[in-house]
């Protein structure tokens, strides 16, 4: 059996947590010892109280990289923006990273959204899978694809970037006499790449996958958190996981309540001990995130931010959706989930946004709410538990014959 290390670095959001959460649970099953690092030990608290594995704290960068691209174009500018820009700085949360895999004497690494774990793996002669969806699962190819196609940046801007990353990696590679990298997707995909989506949901509209991979479906957490407890009263019922880095989720719950939406709120600012932003008697706010099971059996409406572990399990209990992406991954997929028909990407309205209107169209016995049953019925053999068994199996596959540290 084998120490395995699964490993959340960069993004926020319950997502990540709710994503590891099951592949912890199948990798003890099977005899497994998996340890968790996690960016945020403090939302996914609740999420994850039920686990025994050792939880620890993700090496983080805290500080402001200068001289990064301000509004980054491919994945490897947001990692110049994040610390791969300088080797020292990079080098101590890979030496973070490294303790981390000492302490738990892992055999294996899974990654989510982790570069610097990856990094760190490869500095120790570690094997490591990558598990996400396809934004930071990107195409095995160089240089990393442009993730804002309606103003495209040059093809010169897009290599630059990533020889930067790469000799920052490499530099810090070097030092410790470990093997450098020739491509920066890499960094991101690992020694596997299980890719958690569908076409439909796919960032970059990939037309074929590497030799190999598949399709494995986008993964959640499902029947996990509190009970869902809507407000009282004949309207229809919304579930909303909304932040407050959105900056109009103020008028986004006025508009829900104007529209008669009976709407149960997870705010996570608000979970921790922050007022309420609108108080009205048609809004409840939960206390913690919610079973979305439950909270989408009889809905009519979902409001996120376009994150894959909420949006997910509404598509698949047909209920259409109203995406509000905070940052351009989720405006990614929300433009790409939109073309089903069955959600709208409130960030790609002409501001102001009606979101009153958005609302009253989405709950509506109309075109939308058609599209998110076709979809509940195109993916109806879709199995939660078989994506997990499958992930683990393919996971397994790559632990090393002799694992012991």
């Amino acid at each position: 059996m084998a120490n395995v290390l699964l490993g959340w670095e960069m993004g926020a959001g319950l997502g990540h947590a709710g994503r590891l959460k099951p592949l912890v649970v199948e990798l003890e099953r099977r005899g497994h010892r998996p340890s968790m690092a996690l960016r945020d030990l403090v939302h996914p608290r609740k999420l994850l109280a039920d686990l025994s594995c050792p939880r620890l704290q993700t090496p983080a960068w805290i500080h402001r990289m200068v001289g990064a691209p301000q509004i980054p174009a491919s994945l490897a500018e947001i990692l110049m923006g994040y610390v791969y820009m300088d080797a020292n700085s990079l080098e101590a949360l890979v030496l973070g990273w490294r303790d981390l895999m000492r302490v738990t004497a892992a055999d294996l690494v899974v990654t989510d959204y982790a570069p610097t774990a990856t990094v760190a793996a490869r500095m120790m002669g570690i094997p490591v899978v990558a598990v996400g969806p396809g934004f930071w699962i990107p195409p095995a190819d160089a240089p990393l694809p442009d993730i804002r196609d309606w103003a495209p940046a040059p093809a010169k801007r897009l290599q630059e970037s990533e020889a930067t990353v790469l000799r920052t990696v490499n530099e810090v590679l070097r030092r410790h006499q470990a093997p450098p990298f020739e491509r920066a997707c890499d960094l991101f995909r690992g020694d596997r790449a299980l890719l958690c989506a569908w076409p439909e949901f796919d960032h970059y509209q990939r037309k074929h996958l590497a030799a190999g991979e598949r399709w494995y479906g986008p993964n959640y957490l499902p029947g996990s958190g509190v009970e869902p407890d809507f407000p009282p009263g004949d309207g229809p019922r919304a579930f909303a996981y909304i932040k407050s880095g959105f900056t109009e989720h103020t008028a986004v719950l006025e508009a829900l309540a104007a529209a008669g939406c009976r709407t149960l709120c997870y705010l996570p600012d608000v979970a921790t001990g922050k007022p309420p932003p609108v108080r009205h008697p048609s809004i409840r706010y939960a206390r913690g995130p919610v079973d979305l099971a439950k909270a989408f059996d009889g809905a009519a409406l979902c409001v996120c931010p376009a994150g894959g572990a909420t949006m997910v399990p509404a598509l698949l209990a047909g209920v259409p959706c109203m995406l509000l992406p905070t940052q351009n991954e989720q405006f990614l997929i929300a433009r790409s989930v939109e073309r089903t028909g069955a959600c709208i990407n409130a960030g790609a309205r002409p501001a102001p946004v009606d979101f009153r209107a958005i609302a009253g169209e989405l709950v509506a016995d109309g075109p939308a709410r058609a599209a998110a049953r076709a979809f509940a019925m195109a993916h109806r053999d879709f199995s939660h538990e078989q994506q997990t068994r499958d992930l683990v199996d393919a996971i397994e596959e790559v632990i090393p014959r002799t694992p012991g540290r």
